[in-house]
């Protein structure tokens, strides 16, 4: 039985998370957390130990990302999943292109699609595994994509688009790569991510690097008398943010283990620091792929192969063929968790998470495991 299959001690990595979302937490920030005692939890989020929390990690943000002038950083509750309704409410005035390469840049494109006071939006579409990107069109004053797309393991650069129109927005889904990868925010004006990949925390709240621009744009669109759900009033989020709070309450231990992970950054390095870990980190498993007689990166273009979120293709016919869900399976028997492919995809792979949490000797114990069952199948 391959359940029965009990890898050596001394080749399992000492921490065996890899997930892509949520990512593994580090032992140090839960032990600073449970150590807060009740300073934090279950008191006022209107209250200066809250505020002053929400202060901490806007300042570490702003640290992070060497944040330019004018730029703020911005934050609300719901993740992610809610900023693409954020944005079609409060940031698109008219028409918006997406570049939808995977799951995630066609959930945001699919948001504008549906939202009846939009014009129809312009998609981009690469195949899955594949990159497109975007390019200036007429009329079109909102320009999105993601950094990294988490279903597939396909990094973009981030770059302002040539020829786009001077009050034109460039809004970056960072979900996945902001604080694993390098990214000169000043070629945004929306930079937005989440807490529960990068920075190793949980999930429920959204985090926006905005340009002047960009909060100028939102208190037009405001001011248009367009109708925004108070809980998607990106001027309402403008305002609380600049509080050092939210609407309504915040996931606090959220927070606090987001700040542990901000300092833990800053103190390795900043981003040059965090962004050489994660390159150390895929490339282990890319050139592991590249050297095995089973196993091949998913995305084939190296240009293009991501340094956070890995995806690798097993062999599904001949001699070599392997079932990578057999794979898995034995892994987390085995305590490995976490490194199933993205459900939608339907592919015989694995997916592995190269997070800045992510040890890279853990990432060299991951694949030498992987070779052990294999050979054991």
């Amino acid at each position: 039985m391959t359940s029965d299959l009990r890898i050596p001690a001394d080749l399992l990595p000492a921490d065996g998370r890899f997930g892509s979302g949520p990512s593994k937490v580090s032992d140090a920030a839960l032990a600073a957390l449970a150590a807060s005692g009740r300073s934090l939890m279950g008191t006022s989020h209107r209250q200066a130990p809250v505020k002053n929390l929400v202060a901490r990690v806007q300042d570490r943000l702003a640290r992070l990302f060497s944040l330019p002038d004018g730029y703020q950083v911005v934050l609300g509750l719901g993740g992610s999943t809610a900023f693409w309704d954020v944005a079609t409410f409060g940031l698109v005035r008219e028409r918006s292109q997406h570049v939808s390469f995977g799951e995630f840049g066609g959930k945001f494109a699919q948001a504008a699609v549906d939202a009846p006071w939009l014009a129809d939006p312009v998609v981009v579409t690469g195949a899955p595994g594949t990159l497109a990107t975007p390019y200036a069109v007429d009329g079109v004053d909102t320009y999105a994509w993601p950094h990294n797309e988490t279903s597939t393991g396909v990094m973009a650069p981030v770059l302002r688009p040539a020829g786009i129109a001077e009050d034109a927005l460039v809004v970056v889904d960072g979900t996945s790569a902001a604080g694993g990868a390098l990214v000169d925010v000043a070629e945004t004006d929306v930079y937005y991510f989440a807490p529960q990949k990068g920075f190793a925390a949980d999930g429920g709240l959204w985090f926006a690097l905005m340009s002047p621009a960009a909060l100028e744009r939102a208190a037009e669109v405001k001011a248009s008398g367009r109708f925004i759900p108070a809980f998607l009033d990106l001027t309402t989020a403008i305002e609380n943010s600049a509080k050092n709070q939210t609407l309504n309450t915040p996931a606090i231990a959220t927070l606090f283990l987001m700040a542990e992970q901000l300092d833990w950054m800053l103190a390795g390095g900043g981003l040059p620091g965090m962004a050489a870990r994660t390159a150390a980190s895929s490339s282990t498993v890319y050139d592991w792929a590249e050297a095995s007689p089973f196993a091949t990166p998913y995305v084939v273009d190296p240009a293009a192969r991501s340094q956070v979120v890995a995806t690798v293709d097993f062999a599904t016919e001949g001699e070599h063929a392997v079932d990578a869900a057999v794979v898995a399976q034995v892994l987390r028997a085995n305590g490995v968790v976490d490194t199933d492919p993205y459900r939608k995809l339907g592919r015989n792979q694995l997916r592995i998470a190269t997070f800045p949490a992510v040890d890279p000797a853990d990432v060299a114990a991951l694949v030498a495991c992987v070779d052990w069952v294999v050979e054991r199948l």
